[in-house]
């Protein structure tokens, strides 16, 4: 299965209204990063042991450690979970910029340093968000 289908088969897996608003937002992340690499992490590790919900991903980012070690990834990331969805901005230096931002503007949603969370897309502005994670690939991006 490509990862195009596992991307489908995730989100068509979701109840209503998490399944619509997930593919809203998948084709709105789509516009802002048309020429993305996608990505499929079903949240399993090398046991096959559930460590993390599924993400879709878009974008691509190298993620540097401590150690020196590095780690090819996605910049921007979108998630079920059990209240609703995340979507993950990666490589933001600044883990306030976020909160500090859009924080006040965004709705009703959890910001932190790298992710937004909420209960349905009518919580949000979406166009909040779409900035937010628009801020997020051109930062990345620059690294």
């Amino acid at each position: 299965m490509n990862v195009q289908e596992q991307i489908t088969n995730y989100i068509t897996s979701q109840p209503e209204p998490k399944r619509s608003d997930m593919q809203t937002l998948h084709m709105r992340i789509l516009q802002v990063l048309p020429a993305c690499k996608l990505w499929f992490d079903d949240g399993k590790n090398d046991e096959n042991k559930t460590v993390s919900n599924p993400n879709i991903g878009y974008g691509f980012y190298t993620i540097k450690y401590a150690d020196g070690k590095t780690r090819d990834f996605f910049q921007i990331g979108l998630s079920a979970n059990k209240t609703g969805i995340s979507v993950y901005i990666l490589g933001i230096k600044d883990k306030t910029y976020l909160a500090q931002t859009y924080g006040k503007e965004i709705g009703k949603a959890s910001v932190t340093g790298y992710c937004i969370k909420f209960k349905t897309l009518n919580d949000i502005n979406i166009d909040i968000l779409e900035a937010a994670i628009r801020y997020g690939v051109e930062v990345t991006s620059e690294n």
